[in-house]
């Protein structure tokens, strides 16, 4: 079964090309770092636009059939932040332990990670997780989420996601 992973920077600024995205490169990079076997990137820099927002993720679930789908952007307090409830608008189950585990891995760094609001969720066979925008941040959140990621992919019939165990081990049960 062919793997593809969605990736998704939400930013105004970088949707117009004012800066380079250097998150949606982080969250590549990590992935590559821990996933063995081939996989293939469908990458998206868009606008905070809850309706953009809302497509790309229908899109990349249901036409592409990404497994997980990565987002990046628009987890914050601001008026423009509405990366989360695109994704919970899109969502048949949301996977609230998810954004409580990367608040508190951040909490660990700085205090303002009260503010976030990343989340996760599941529509059809598809992962949806939300990652802060700060390619330092983005690891430190992948790092401690990414663990259970395989075995929830699992579960939504997804395909086996097997990982490098030097950098990252994921989690199974033993059967």
């Amino acid at each position: 079964m062919e793997v593809k992973i969605g990736i998704i920077t939400v930013s105004d600024r970088a949707s117009k090309g004012e800066y380079q995205d250097i998150s949606g490169p982080a969250i590549i990079n990590a992935l590559t770092e821990y996933l063995i076997g081939e996989w293939t990137p469908v990458y998206h820099v868009i606008p905070d636009e809850q309706h953009l927002i809302e497509s790309t993720l229908k899109q990349m679930a249901d036409k592409e059939k990404c497994c997980l789908i990565v987002t990046t952007g628009g987890t914050g307090p601001a008026l423009r932040d509405v990366t989360p409830e695109a994704t919970e608008a899109v969502c048949s189950k949301m996977l609230p332990g998810f954004g409580e585990l990367m608040r508190q891995e951040s909490l660990k760094f700085v205090p303002t990670a009260i503010l976030s609001r990343q989340t996760a969720g599941i529509r059809g066979r598809s992962l949806i997780l939300n990652l802060p925008g700060k390619p330092k941040s983005i690891r430190e959140c992948l790092d401690a989420v990414f663990p259970a990621i395989p075995y929830c992919i699992d579960l939504i019939d997804g395909p086996r996601l097997e990982t490098n165990e030097a950098v990252i081990k994921a989690f199974r049960p033993k059967s």
